[in-house]
């Protein structure tokens, strides 16, 4: 598990520079809950690109054949956590968007619409109030 990357992936570096290219204004690295892959600062949006293997995607994730056990916690202790996170940021009035990392290599352009929604829609609610995007 060492090698493979926590952050900058593909898909995210991918998603970042879509974004980037229609005028969407992000921030890296930021201290937000959960460590977001980027941020949309002022409109309090957190994005993160969920790697099919590493958060179970319904579609792809296959369980490896060897440490079935291990697997299993460990794809239900992240599923976990990702949803507390989503809990929390929302209690804190950020829109959460979360994008399959098989959604930004299909289809780029609905994972960009995706986030340019959710930044829309937080602009027009209220920062006190919980919200969530999924995809």
């Amino acid at each position: 598990m060492s090698r493979n990357r926590g952050r900058d992936t593909k898909p995210e570096k991918l998603l970042r520079k879509a974004c980037w290219s229609v005028g969407l204004r992000y921030r890296l690295g930021s201290k937000v809950i959960g460590k977001p892959d980027f941020v949309l600062g002022r409109a309090k949006v957190a994005v993160f690109v969920d790697g099919c293997f590493w958060h179970g995607c319904p579609e792809h994730y296959k369980a490896p054949a060897t440490r079935a056990d291990f697997w299993l916690k460990k794809l239900q202790s992240n599923r976990m956590r990702d949803e507390l996170v989503n809990i929390q940021l929302a209690a804190e009035g950020w829109t959460v968007v979360r994008i399959w990392e098989h959604t930004v290599k299909r289809d780029l352009s609905a994972a960009v619409e995706t986030v340019l929604q959710a930044r829309q829609a937080s602009s027009r609610v209220p920062s006190s109030s919980a919200k969530a995007a999924f995809t």
